[in-house]
């Protein structure tokens, strides 16, 4: 099977597309802002220097690849970057988005999210793992409305920023087969556990 790097989705509302060096001023504002990132291990952009930088790290390679899914989110209306959604192709394949706040609680992401997941059932990946910060369950309840279960939580020294993160790690498994978990942040960490989400959100 061929795989096409990173394909345009659409959805009702979005065009998921590759950020383009056109998108420098978009990707600024997403990457230099506070509350997007604060619950990332890295630190906000300070400038359109390290902007391309983080371009250039997180989309560009992987766009330079036989095969990816780094994508700008961008309304149909307007075509502009107002956020993010990824999906790895290494082992973990790990999930993960990110978007503006003044477009926070319109269904983005979950809109965003359920089409990439769509993509990703047809290019043969047989599972999607996500983790979130303890302190952002928002994040969780993203993950939940695109099907994802909690498997379980595990405690982190977070780079670059290094302090300790416990995370949540969910996971959704494409092949009908929920008893399989991927178990390597588990293994790697010394501190690891189960919640009870009646108790915790």
């Amino acid at each position: 099977m061929h795989f096409e790097n990173t394909p345009c989705i659409e959805t009702e509302r979005l065009r998921l597309r590759r950020f383009t060096e056109d998108d420098l001023g978009a990707a600024f504002r997403i990457f230099s802002d506070l509350t997007v990132n604060t619950y990332l291990p890295w630190y906000p952009a300070k400038d359109s220097e390290q902007t391309r930088a983080i371009l250039e790290e997180r989309f560009f390679q992987v766009y330079r690849q036989p095969r990816g899914y780094s994508y700008a989110i961008c309304l149909k209306t307007d075509d502009i970057p107002i956020g993010y959604i990824h999906a790895s192709t290494e082992e973990h394949h790990d999930f993960g988005y990110g978007l503006l706040p003044a477009f926070w609680h319109r269904g983005i992401v979950t809109e965003a999210g359920k089409a990439l997941i769509e993509q990703l059932k047809q290019d043969d990946f047989r599972f999607i793992t996500a983790t979130h910060d303890v302190n952002n369950p928002r994040s969780g309840k993203v993950m939940r409305r695109l099907g994802m279960r909690y498997r379980y939580s595990y405690k982190e020294q977070w780079q670059p920023k290094n302090f300790p993160v416990t995370f949540r790690m969910y996971q959704l498994n494409f092949d009908g087969r929920d008893q399989n978990v991927y178990r390597k942040y588990w293994d790697l960490s010394a501190v690891r556990f189960i919640e009870d989400f009646d108790k915790t959100e």
